[in-house]
C-alpha cells in the first residue's frame, strides 16, 4: 500500500503540471560551511510566471532532485536556517533538460523570526505581557514571528499594531482582550521587538538554544512540497479544498472576505467577494458534488453558498449570536456547520436546526450510515448526531481535557482525533465506545496536533503549530515519523486529500497553499508519465 500512494504521489504531481511526458529536472549538492556534504537543506525551484515552488530536501550525501518541472524560467533557492547561499536566478529550463546546480552555504544568523512558538517559549523573557502573546487572543490569525519578530516598531507603532487587530477581531476579541492587555502586549513588544530590544541579535546567543532544536531523521528526507502563492499579501488563507475540476478553494480568513479559486495547473487565481459588511472571518469552504461552494463566516455567524451558475455569494444568517467555524455537505446535500452551536442548514427549506447541547463545537465530519460525527475541543468531547433520530450522544476521551480539534473517519469506520491541549492522537471505536491514546513526540502539550488528514495509505497526518512540524502517523503501530517545513510558522488549520492522493494545505501567515508527497529516496526516477 506504500508504494502505491507513493505512485499516486509521484502522478499527481504530473497531473498538477499539466505534463505530456515532457519535462525538466534540476539536480545538485549541497554543501556545508566545512565543504562537507549538508543534510536537510530545503532547496526550492520556483517558476517565475506561475510562482509556482518545489521544494525538496537535500540527502545525507547532500544531493538534491526536483523533478517533473516544465519548462519556464526558474529561481533555484535554498534555506537552510542559519546559513545563507547565493540563489541562482534566470534559470531557463527547456522540456527534457537537465540543469545541475551546487550550494556552498556561508555562515549566517538565527533570526529570532525563524523559531517555532516551542522555542519562543523557552527563550523569550519573562514579562507581564508574555502569556498574553502566547494566548488564543494572540493566536487567532498568526503567531508572533511573521508580524513581529521580522519588524521591530517603537511603542507607538506596537500600539497601533494591536488597534488594527483588536478592530479587525472585534468579534473574537471583545470580551477577552482588555485594554490592560493591550497595555501589557504593547509594552512587551516594544521590549524584546522595538528599537532597544533586550534580545541578543540571535537566539544562538542565548545557552538554552540548542536544547531546543530538534533533529531532522533521514526517514523525513523524502517529502516533497509544492506551494502556490496567493493572489493579494495578508489573505490568510485557512485551508486549501480541491473540487473535481482542477480548482482548489480556500477561506481568506480576517477581514479579507474573499473565498479565492486557484487552478492547480497554472496557478491563475480569481476572488469571489462575500456580500457581509465588517469582518466576514471566514474559517471554511468546502466544494459541494453539484459545483456550488459553501463557506463558513465565523465573524457574522453566516453560511455562504457560492454559485457557478451566476458565481456569486448568497449569504444565509443563522442568528444575530453565535458562530460558524467547519462546515461539511453530507449524502443528502444537507450543510453541516460547527461553532456556537452546531447546526444543519437545509439548502432547499433555507432553514438552520440548531443542536443547543453542543455549544460549542470544532469539526464535523458526515459518515456514510448518515451519522454526523464532531469534536468539541473547549468541551472537549467527541460527539455524534445518530442520522435518524438526530440524537445526540458525546464521549470523553480518557484524558482530562484533551482538546479533541479535527478528526478523520477511517475506511473501516474508526474514528481518529487529534488531542491538541495533550499532544496525542487518539481513535474511538463505534461498535465498542472505546478511546485509544497514543502519545506523539515532543514536549508533551507543546506538540500541538492540529489540521489532520489520512493518506490513501491509511497513515494519519497531522502538523504542530507550536512545533513547525509535520508528523506522519501509523495508525497500526503508532509509529510517527516528523517532517521539516519549509518556513517557519506553520499555522496550517485543515488537510485535504484529492482524487489523485496529494494532501492539500494552507500556511495562513506563509500566505501560501499547496499540497504534499513522499517521493522515494532523493535521486530517484519519477515517472514519466508516458
Amino acid at each position: 500500500m506504500r508504494s502505491q500512494f507513493r505512485l499516486l504521489a509521484l502522478l499527481s504531481a504530473i497531473g498538477f503540471f499539466g505534463l505530456v511526458g515532457h519535462s525538466a529536472t534540476i539536480t545538485g549538492t549541497v554543501k556545508g560551511v566545512d565543504g562537507a556534504p549538508f543534510q536537510g537543506a530545503f532547496v526550492q525551484a520556483q517558476n517565475t510566471k506561475t510562482k509556482i515552488a518545489v521544494n525538496v530536501l537535500s540527502d545525507p550525501q547532500g544531493r538534491y532532485k526536483i523533478e517533473q518541472l516544465p519548462a519556464g524560467d526558474y529561481r533555484v533557492q535554498i534555506r537552510a536556517i542559519g546559513y545563507t547561499a547565493e540563489p541562482h536566478t534566470g534559470v531557463s529550463l527547456t522540456a527534457d533538460q537537465n540543469a545541475s546546480f551546487d550550494f556552498a552555504l556561508q555562515q549566517g544568523t538565527v533570526r529570532w523570526s525563524d523559531l517555532s512558538v516551542y522555542q519562543a517559549k523557552q527563550l523569550l523573557p519573562p514579562g507581564r505581557g508574555r502569556d498574553i502573546l502566547f494566548s488564543d487572543s494572540c493566536s487567532v490569525c498568526h503567531s508572533f514571528q511573521s508580524r513581529m519578530a521580522a519588524v521591530h516598531r517603537d511603542a507607538d507603532g506596537w500600539a497601533d499594531r494591536i488597534q488594527y487587530m483588536r478592530t479587525a477581531m472585534k468579534y473574537a476579541l471583545a470580551t477577552r482582550f482588555t485594554d490592560q492587555d493591550a497595555t501589557d502586549l504593547g509594552a512587551y513588544l516594544t521590549s524584546v521587538f522595538g528599537p532597544d530590544s533586550v534580545l541578543p541579535k540571535s537566539p544562538t546567543d542565548l545557552p538554552g538554544y540548542k536544547a531546543t532544536l530538534r533533529p531532522i531523521s533521514k526517514d523525513a528526507l523524502n517529502i516533497v512540497y509544492v506551494e502556490y502563492d496567493m493572489p493579494g499579501p495578508s489573505r490568510m488563507p485557512f485551508s486549501a479544498a480541491p473540487d473535481k475540476n482542477g480548482f482548489v478553494w480556500i477561506p481568506n480568513f480576517g477581514n479579507a472576505n474573499k473565498i479565492t479559486r486557484i487552478d492547480t495547473k497554472t496557478g491563475a487565481a480569481q476572488d469571489f467577494t462575500v456580500p457581509n459588511v465588517g469582518t466576514a472571518a471566514i474559517h471554511s469552504a468546502v466544494p459541494a458534488p453539484d459545483g456550488s461552494v459553501w463557506l463558513a463566516e465565523q465573524g457574522s455567524n453566516k453560511l455562504g453558498h457560492w454559485d457557478p451558475a451566476t458565481q456569486q455569494i448568497t449569504e444565509y444568517l443563522d442568528a444575530p449570536k453565535g458562530s460558524k467555524h467547519t462546515v461539511r455537505v453530507d449524502a443528502a446535500g444537507n450543510v453541516w456547520s460547527t461553532g456556537s452551536p452546531l447546526t444543519k442548514f437545509d439548502p432547499e427549506t433555507q432553514k438552520f436546526t440548531r443542536f443547543e447541547e453542543v455549544k460549542d463545537s470544532y469539526d464535523v465530519r458526515p459518515a456514510a450510515n448518515g451519522d454526523v460525527w464532531f469534536t468539541r475541543l473547549f468541551g472537549s468531547k467527541l460527539g455524534k448526531i445518530d442520522g435518524k433520530t438526530m440524537k445526540v450522544t458525546m464521549w470523553d476521551p480518557p484524558t482530562p481535557n484533551a482538546g479533541p480539534r479535527r478528526m478523520e473517519i477511517a475506511p473501516d469506520g474508526m474514528i481518529w482525533t487529534d488531542e491538541y491541549n495533550v499532544g496525542k492522537i487518539a481513535s474511538f471505536d463505534p461498535k465498542t465506545e472505546k478511546f485509544k491514546e497514543y502519545p506523539l513526540p515532543g514536549p508533551g502539550a507543546e506538540v500541538t496536533p492540529y489540521a489532520l488528514g489520512m493518506d490513501a495509505d491509511g497513515y494519519l497526518w497531522y502538523n504542530s503549530n507550536n512545533m513547525d512540524v509535520m508528523g506522519r502517523f501509523n495508525t497500526k503501530t503508532g509509529e510517527v515519523t516528523e517532517y521539516p517545513f519549509p518556513h517557519a510558522e506553520i499555522y496550517m488549520r485543515e488537510f485535504f486529500r484529492d482524487a489523485q492522493g496529494r494532501m492539500w494545505f494552507a500556511s495562513n501567515p506563509n500566505n501560501k497553499i499547496g499540497y504534499f508527497y513522499l517521493a522515494g529516496k532523493n535521486g530517484s526516477k519519477m515517472p514519466s508519465g508516458n
